[in-house]
């Protein structure tokens, strides 16, 4: 029992710590809090972290074949590359038609803010790779067995370690009333650099293990 408490802690810590920095899903929280309400946030949120509890189940499965087979990894983070090429530029053609356009109120349901975070999550190819790596440090460690409760604990801590930093995210930029206007005429090209951050670095662990 008293492994699956540090189990649970320790990745709950991992998976909050990896979602505090600036990045695509936790500054996409705060835009839907900003454009369209904290409703749609929290629930953009909760697709986000459902695809997280899928990824770190996949993760588990998965985590002694990474292991034995690094170059898995290697195409992992060759497919990050173009996924973060491609939303480096999306983000910013889409920062510049704000731009040029007025604002408009655009009714969006809560049931596509809730596809939008579970897809955007599913695009982050890194995850699986991150929660491997947990997987396999938590192994070494003997905080977990591969048994299936101490599955659902790795993945249920991940999810809820995620959203709870998101729900951070859409509570505090729905708060600021003042600078929403220009935090959402901005943001585009916020995730727009982000992107191009996250690319440089993907680049530069692909040649770093080559």
């Amino acid at each position: 029992m008293q492994h699956l408490l540090i189990l649970f802690f320790a990745t709950f810590s991992a998976a909050a710590m990896a979602t505090v920095p600036p990045g695509l899903l936790n500054m996409n929280a705060a835009k839907v809090s900003v454009e369209k309400g904290k409703g749609n946030g929290i629930i953009f949120s909760l697709g986000v972290s459902t695809m997280i509890l899928l990824q770190a189940y996949v993760a588990v499965l998965i985590s002694k074949f990474l292991y034995r087979n690094p170059q898995v990894i290697d195409w992992l983070l060759k497919g990050g590359v173009f996924v973060f090429g491609f939303f480096a530029i999306y983000f910013f053609i889409a920062a510049g038609r704000d731009r040029k356009s007025p604002a408009k109120t655009v009714k969006v349901s809560k049931k596509n803010s809730y596809f939008r975070g579970f897809l955007l999550a599913a695009v982050n190819l890194l995850t699986i790779p991150y929660y491997s790596g947990l997987n396999a440090m938590w192994n070494a460690s003997g905080w977990i067995k591969f048994e299936l409760t101490d599955t659902l604990i790795f993945v249920f801590a991940a999810g809820l370690g995620t959203f709870s930093v998101l729900y951070l995210y859409v509570f505090y930029f729905n708060k600021l009333e003042r600078t929403s206007d220009s935090f959402s005429k901005n943001s585009n090209y916020i995730l727009s650099a982000l992107m191009v951050v996250l690319l440089s670095i993907t680049l530069f662990r692909i040649f770093y293990r080559q």
